[in-house]
C-alpha cells in the first residue's frame, strides 16, 4: 500500500472506533493496528533491534491502556507509537530530536495537507478512482461541511429536513474524521526539516577529532589552571560531600522520633535536596569533562576526584533509599513514597552514566541520549503495572489498614479489597465496592468505550 492508502484507512478505522465513544478499548485497539501497519510499512533495513523493541513496547503500550484506560497508559501509547513511526523512518536519528520533529509537522500539517501532489499519487491512478474521488468523494465532504454550517446558521434550512431522520451526530462525525486523519496524515506522512537532519550529528555520543585537540576551554584562563581549578574544587567538594553524608545520615537515623506528618515533611525535603544535589553534580561534572579534559593526559588526578564524588552521591542515594524504605515499614506504601523510588533509581542511573560517560569518554549529550531512554523505561513500567494494587494489597497486610483512603486514594484497587472483603466476610463492603461509580459507569459502558481492568470485577 502507499502512503495515502495507510493515512485513509487508519482515518477510517478512526472514525468506525471513536464515534459516539468514550476513550477506552478503542484507543487501545487503533494503538496496536498502529503499530502493526508500521511494522509491515517499515523496510526490512529500518528493523533494528531498537524498531523491533519499540514495536513490542506499542503492543504492550495499547493492552495496557485497553486494560486500564489511565494517564500513562495513555503516554505510553503515545510515546511508543511516535517513537516507532519515528525509528521506521530513521534508524540513526536520536530521539532527542522527536519532540521538534512532532511540534514542526503540528504546526506545518495543514499546508503539507494542501501540497497534494506530495502525498497522493501524480500518475498510474484508475479512471474508476478518479472518478470516485472526483464525483464523490470530494463533492460529499463539501455539501456535509457546508450543510452543517448553513443548518447551524438558519432555522428554516434546517426545518427543512427534519423529516429526514438520521441517528448521526454530524458534528462528531465530522470532528472524528478531522481529528482522525490529523493523526493519520502526521503519523504516516511526517516531515523531517532539513535543520532537524543537521542537528542530529550535533547529539552524536561521541567526540570528533578536532574535539581531541588539547585547548583551554576560555580565552582568560589556560589549560594547566582550568584544570587545576577542577581539581581543587572537586577535592573540596568531596570533602564537603563527607560532611554531608554524615550529618544527613545522623538527622535521618539517629535523632529523636518525630510525628508522622514532620516526618513525612522532612523526608520530602531531604530527598528535594538529594535530587538536586546529584542534578548540580552531575552539571559541575559536564562542565569539566566537556571536552578536551577528556583526552588530558594530565588529567588523571581530576578523573579520580570525579569517580570519587560519583560514588560518594551514590552511596547518598542509597542512604535515601534506606530511610524511604525505613518510612514504609512504618507507616505504609503510598504513591509519593513508590515515587521516591523512581526519581532515586533515576538519579543513580544518571550517576551511573556520568561514570560511564568520563570512563569512555563520551560528550555531554550522551547524558541526555542515554537518560531519555530511562525516562521512557519509566513510562513503561508506571503503565504497565498496577501501582495501586500493590500498593493495597501490601498495607491491606498492616495493623492500621486505611480502608476509605484506598477506596477513594487509591486507583485500581478494587480487586484487592474484594479480596479483602472475602478475608473479613463483609458482604455489605463487597457490594459496596462493586457499586463505586467508577465501576458502574465502566460496566454500563459501550463495548469500545469499556476499560477491561473493571469488567473482569465479581
Amino acid at each position: 500500500m502507499k502512503t495515502h492508502h495507510y493515512i485513509f484507512l487508519t482515518t477510517l478505522l478512526f472514525v468506525v472506533v471513536f464515534y459516539d465513544q468514550n476513550v477506552g478499548l478503542n484507543l487501545g485497539i487503533i494503538g496496536i493496528i498502529y503499530a502493526v501497519l508500521t511494522l509491515f510499512r517499515t523496510p526490512e533495513k529500518n528493523r533494528t533491534k531498537t524498531f523491533i523493541f519499540l514495536f513490542i513496547t506499542s503492543v504492550l503500550s495499547g493492552t495496557a491502556f485497553a486494560w486500564y484506560g489511565d494517564f500513562p497508559s495513555f503516554l505510553a501509547v503515545a510515546t511508543s507509537l511516535l517513537l516507532l513511526g519515528y525509528r521506521s523512518r530513521n534508524r540513526r536519528m536520536k530521539i532527542l530530536l522527536l519532540i521538534p520533529v512532532f511540534v514542526t509537522n503540528c504546526f506545518t500539517a495543514f499546508f503539507r495537507i494542501l501540497n497534494f501532489d506530495a502525498w497522493l499519487p501524480k500518475r498510474n491512478v484508475s479512471g474508476l478512482w478518479q472518478k470516485t474521488l472526483a464525483f464523490v468523494i470530494i463533492p460529499l465532504i463539501l455539501i456535509s461541511i457546508f450543510f452543517g454550517i448553513y443548518s447551524a446558521g438558519s432555522d428554516h434550512f434546517a426545518n427543512l429536513f427534519t423529516n429526514i431522520e438520521l441517528d448521526l451526530n454530524f458534528w462528531q462525525l465530522l470532528a472524528m474524521i478531522v481529528l482522525g486523519f490529523f493523526i493519520a496524515f502526521n503519523y504516516w506522512n511526517f516531515a523531517v526539516e532539513r535543520f532537524v537532519y543537521k542537528s542530529n550529528r550535533l547529539l552524536d555520543n561521541n567526540f570528533g577529532e578536532k574535539d581531541k585537540i588539547q585547548k583551554a576551554t576560555y580565552s582568560f584562563l589556560d589549560l594547566d589552571a582550568e584544570r587545576m581549578s577542577g581539581v581543587i574544587s572537586l577535592f573540596a567538594l568531596n570533602i564537603l560531600l563527607v560532611f554531608f553524608i554524615i550529618t544527613y545520615n545522623y538527622e535521618q537515623f539517629y535523632e529523636s522520633v518525630k510525628s508522622p506528618v514532620k516526618l513525612s515533611a522532612e523526608t520530602h525535603e531531604r530527598v528535594n535536596a538529594v535530587i538536586m544535589s546529584i542534578i548540580m553534580s552531575i552539571v559541575v561534572i559536564m562542565f569539566y569533562f566537556k571536552s578536551s579534559f577528556n583526552f588530558d593526559p594530565k588529567a588523571g588526578l581530576l578523573k579520580i576526584l570525579a569517580k570519587v564524588w560519583i560514588v560518594l552521591n551514590a552511596v547518598l542515594i542509597i542512604s535515601t533509599m534506606i530511610k524511604n524504605s525505613e518510612y514504609i515499614i512504618n507507616y505504609g506504601f503510598t504513591y509519593k513514597r513508590l515515587g521516591v523510588y523512581a526519581f532515586l533509581i533515576l538519579a543513580l542511573i544518571g550517576l551511573l552514566t556520568t561514570f560511564i560517560k568520563i570512563q569512555k569518554q563520551k560528550r555531554n549529550i550522551f547524558l541526555f541520549n542515554t537518560m531519555a531512554w530511562y525516562i521512557y523505561g519509566v513510562i513503561l513500567v508506571c503503565s504497565y503495572i498496577n501501582w495501586g494494587g500493590i500498593i493495597t494489597s501490601e498495607n491491606m497486610k498492616r495493623r492500621d489498614f486505611a480502608l476509605n483512603y484506598h477506596k477513594t486514594q487509591i486507583n485500581f484497587s478494587e480487586k484487592q479489597l474484594l479480596k479483602y472483603a472475602e478475608e473479613k466476610h463483609d458482604n455489605a463492603l463487597k457490594s459496596e465496592i462493586l457499586n463505586l461509580e467508577r465501576v458502574k459507569f465502566q460496566r454500563n459502558e459501550k463495548f469500545l468505550s469499556k476499560v477491561l481492568y473493571y469488567q473482569n470485577l465479581k
